[in-house]
Order: C-alpha cells, then sequence, then structure tokens
C-alpha cells in the first residue's frame, strides 16, 4: 500500500483559496485522519486525492507515481461516504459483489471474495437482505466491505459515522479501527468529531480555513498543541483559556489567576521562539482533569475559588468555578454536590500548563518548573 504524498496543494475556486500550501506526506499503512471545523477544507482535500476535483496548483503522488491529472479510476482509490451509497434495490450480496462484477471476475472467485469480506465484517448472516432491511450500523458496515472487496491501494474515507448514533459510532469506530489493523490499507480519513480522531488515529492533521495547523499523534497534539486553535479544538470539555503575564526574568515565571508559576525554557522548542526581553501577555491553557477540588481554601492559601455552576456527566461532573477574575472547569467526581458560591480549594497541576502567546495564538516554549522546585512561588 503506498504512501499519499501533497506537495504544496491549492485549491481556489475563482479567487478564493479553500485549501492553502498543503504539503503532507501519509505513510504507507497508516491511518491519517484529517480533523477541524465545518468548512475548513477537510472534505476537498478527500476530493483531491480522489480525483473528484482538479487542484489548482501542486502535486499529489502515490508512493513516486504521480496522480494529480489522473482519472478517479486510474488512481485505484476506494471511498465511503456519510451517505453510504448504497443500490437499494440490489441484496447486499449484490451491493458487495458490484466492484468484481464491474472487473469482469469469474462468479466462482467472486462467490468466494463476497464470503470473506462478509465475514470480515459480520454480514455473513445478511447477504440476502436488501438496504431498506438493514440497520444503520449494518448499511455501513456493507459500504466499507465494497470499498474493501476492491483492494484499493488507497482507502478514503468522508464522515463515515456522522448518520450513525452514539452507540453505533462507538461500535462502528472499533469494527473500523480492527479491520485496519488487519488489513494494513493506507487510509485517509475526515471528521470533524475530535473524540473520532484520537481514538482511531495513527496521527492527525489539524485543519483551519484550508491550512494544516498541526500535525502529529493523538497524544502529541492533545498533550502539546501548537497554538490555542488546536488547543480548543481537541479535547472535551474545551481547554480553559486564562489571561496571565509572562515574566521573562531571570528567574522567569508566570502569573496567572492568583498564584505566580516559576519557568524554564522549554529544551523541545528552544530553537523556535527567541526569549522576550519584556514581560507579555499570554494565554494559559488549563485542561479541566488539571485542575483538582480539594479541601478548603483556608488550606490551599491563593488557591480558592467559588462555585458557579456543575455539569453531572455520568461517572463524573464538569464543574465551573470563579478562579480570581477567570472562570474555569474543572473534574469532579459524579458525587460532588457543593451548591453554587461556596467556596472551595483548587490545586492546579502546574506541569501541564500550555503558555500562548496572546496577539498570535501560538504556543510559547516555557514549561512550568516541578513543583518541588517552585521556590518561594505560590
Amino acid at each position: 500500500m503506498p504512501e499519499v504524498r501533497f506537495d504544496r496543494v491549492e485549491k481556489r475556486y475563482g479567487h478564493r483559496p479553500v485549501i492553502r500550501d498543503f504539503s503532507l506526506t501519509i505513510r504507507e499503512g497508516e491511518f491519517f485522519t484529517l480533523v477541524g471545523p465545518s468548512g475548513c477544507g477537510k472534505s476537498t482535500v478527500l476530493n483531491l486525492v480522489a480525483g473528484l476535483e482538479p487542484v489548482t496548483s501542486g502535486e499529489i503522488y502515490f508512493g513516486d507515481r504521480p496522480v494529480t491529472y489522473l482519472s478517479p479510476k486510474e488512481r485505484d482509490i476506494a471511498m465511503v461516504f456519510q451517505s453510504y451509497a448504497l443500490y437499494p434495490h440490489k441484496t447486499v450480496f449484490e451491493n458487495l459483489a458490484f466492484p468484481l462484477r464491474l472487473r469482469r471476475v469469474p462468479q466462482g472467485a467472486l462467490q468466494g471474495e463476497v464470503q470473506q469480506v462478509a465475514s470480515l465484517l459480520g454480514l455473513a448472516g445478511l447477504l440476502a437482505k436488501k438496504p431498506a432491511e438493514l440497520s444503520g450500523g449494518e448499511r455501513q458496515r456493507v459500504a466499507l466491505g465494497r470499498a474493501l472487496i476492491r483492494e484499493p491501494q488507497v482507502f478514503l474515507m468522508d464522515e463515515p459515522l456522522s448518520n450513525l448514533d452514539a452507540q453505533l459510532r462507538v461500535q462502528t469506530r472499533a469494527e473500523i479501527k480492527r479491520l485496519h489493523a488487519r488489513l494494513k490499507t493506507t487510509t485517509l480519513y475526515v471528521t470533524h468529531d475530535q473524540e473520532e480522531a484520537l481514538s482511531l488515529s495513527d496521527r492527525i492533521a489539524v485543519l483551519n480555513k484550508g491550512a494544516i495547523q498541526q500535525i502529529g499523534t493523538p497524544m502529541d497534539i492533545y498533550r502539546c498543541p501548537s497554538n490555542t486553535f488546536v488547543a480548543k479544538f481537541i479535547g472535551s470539555p474545551q481547554i480553559n483559556l486564562v489571561p496571565g503575564r509572562l515574566h521573562p526574568g531571570p528567574p522567569a515565571h508566570l502569573d496567572v489567576g492568583p498564584v505566580q508559576v516559576a519557568l524554564v525554557r522549554d529544551p523541545a522548542l528552544q530553537a523556535d521562539s527567541p526569549t522576550p526581553a519584556n514581560s507579555l501577555d499570554v494565554l494559559v491553557g488549563i485542561r479541566a482533569e488539571d485542575v483538582l477540588i480539594q479541601g478548603t481554601p483556608e488550606s490551599l492559601p491563593g488557591h480558592s475559588a467559588s462555585v458557579v455552576d456543575r455539569e453531572p456527566a455520568g461517572a463524573r461532573s464538569w464543574v465551573t468555578l470563579r478562579w480570581g477574575s477567570a472562570e474555569i472547569r474543572a473534574e469532579a467526581s459524579s458525587d460532588f454536590l457543593m451548591p453554587q458560591n461556596h467556596s472551595v480549594g483548587v490545586a492546579i497541576n502546574t506541569e501541564r500548563l500550555h503558555v500562548f502567546d496572546a496577539a498570535s495564538g501560538a504556543r510559547l516554549p516555557w514549561i512550568a518548573l516541578p513543583p518541588k522546585r517552585q521556590h518561594g512561588y505560590k
């Protein structure tokens, strides 16, 4: 299965750019996801790979083979859409067999291949049924099977789970993941659902307004977002972004909420940004799971907050707190019952703070010292 490479691809409709300076390599056998809000260009990228739309400039390669100007048929791809696009008058067997009949596969071999794919996807007992007799999850599995049976070079999926209910989405997601682990077909997946992207992907590209914001593994992007857009888009609930002031020192420190945090330069990002000469305004990213509600305000001087709201979410609750002049969300147990305006103590996991430039939104190369080395800081 080949790698897929984009070399400075652009797509414009008239004078309106939709995809801008798009360079990306999807590795051989990789499950790669494009994620971003509606209208960011995800499906357009998929259509460019499939040959359903022409590029305005740049090149697309499958391995070493340029495919930019090849027809969809010549590219040898298979695509699964959010609408199942099944033939309603044909049985499951005939829907699966259709690509093989186009290739004039002999009947004996055709029977065997259909049975094999049906068994792989749990469709063996449904081959005589028509799409109207199937559930949404079963229809999507037939659509997946029809794409797989072609044994394409590249597998493209455009929001394939968006029409399913929550439980079916989780089940079908697990099936797709097991299928890819078994077949290792190079796969480009498009979704606006960041939870889907995090659970399925080997790597992710986050798009906004036709441009790549960050590429990395799910955990790379979650733990080290490159800017405030990525930080807000990836993760649920949305990350807290609290105004702060960075003082480069020496000693370097951060004023955020009612506390100060000692900082050092992040060795992994040192070359990306010079040390500012003066203090600057920043946004400090704090994920809800890194805000711990504990004790009373008296037991945690400088870390008091008041309860604004509580949202039960099954095994846990999301609690909105007034912390200094900012509101932040924290994770609490399901039995958290503190009333509104009740004062609590909060502890912030400062080692997992994210510091962004307030003007540009770009990540800054500063990390907190471990708490035991926060000499004299509150």
